[in-house]
């Protein structure tokens, strides 16, 4: 929604506004390299402040702090009285509303998105939930995305796109605890490299590369690697020395070697 003026309700008020009108005049009809612009300059964004502070309080409530939308409309006003030139028949409310939303709008849609997405999207976001807002206050219930649609004058896909795109704009901590006894995070639930599929290929091939070893060959890999049995506990067990069993280990790894990589 766009203001066209900012809201006077009392003469103290409208006199400040003129008073500050004022300064914009002067400080227009001062010479660049004059130093009473400087201070005149100073004098009236300090007069305007308060409808920079007006404009940021409109946009509270929406996830970013008061004092840091406060910044980014004042950051505006200071464009505002920077850029406003008297001679072109317009008053500087006129000129510095939109000049300070737009301000305001560009921070949400450049800072506050956990997610970079299209501008367009960040911009729809922001025109859906202003639209949200002001449907359900005249249609006295909640808009339906073709209410938004109809509201906008874009399709209702486009609304559709916009309240997808809208879930990048804020992210979930994975520290965030997610189990009642707060032991248990949201990370916690993340899946983790398996590394066993580096292997699943090889595990695939090696039960025909074993059926090529006989019978005894394949006895003493199953008691290395299998029982984890040392070459003499082997030795012991197939009635041979610790020597041969070394040698027989060695010449079935070689065989089991060449099956798996024929290149070996």
């Amino acid at each position: 929604m766009i203001v066209t003026s900012a809201p006077l309700t009392t003469v103290s008020e409208a006199s400040a506004q003129e008073s500050a009108a004022e300064l914009l005049n002067l400080m227009a009809a001062t010479p660049p390299r004059d130093r009473r612009r400087a201070a005149l300059r100073c004098r009236a964004i300090e007069a305007w402040l308060p409808l920079a502070r007006h404009l940021a309080h409109r946009y509270s409530g929406r996830g970013e702090p008061t004092d840091d939308l406060i910044q980014t409309a004042t950051v505006g006003l200071i464009k505002a009285v920077d850029k406003f030139d008297p001679d072109r028949g317009v008053d500087f409310a006129g000129y510095a509303i939109p000049t300070i939303i737009g301000e305001i709008k560009r921070h949400f849609r450049d800072r506050t998105w956990s997610v970079r997405v299209p501008r367009r999207l960040q911009e729809l976001r922001l025109a859906i939930t202003e639209a949200n807002s002001t449907l359900t206050h005249t249609l006295g219930r909640s808009p339906t995305v073709a209410d938004i649609a109809v509201h906008l004058g874009v399709t209702e896909e486009d609304v559709l796109e916009g309240l997808e795109g809208a879930r990048a704009y804020n992210a979930t901590s994975l520290s965030t605890p997610i189990s009642a006894d707060g032991t248990t995070e949201l990370g916690d639930t993340l899946g983790d490299t398996d590394h066993e599929f580096e292997v699943a290929e090889t595990r695939v091939a090696l039960g025909p590369a074993l059926a090529t070893l006989d019978e005894r060959e394949q006895k003493i890999l199953t008691l290395r690697f299998y029982g984890n049995l040392t070459q003499s506990q082997i030795a012991d067990q197939i009635g041979i020395s610790q020597m041969h069993v070394s040698r027989l280990l060695t010449k079935a790894l070689t065989k089991l070697r060449t099956q798996l990589d024929p290149a070996f």
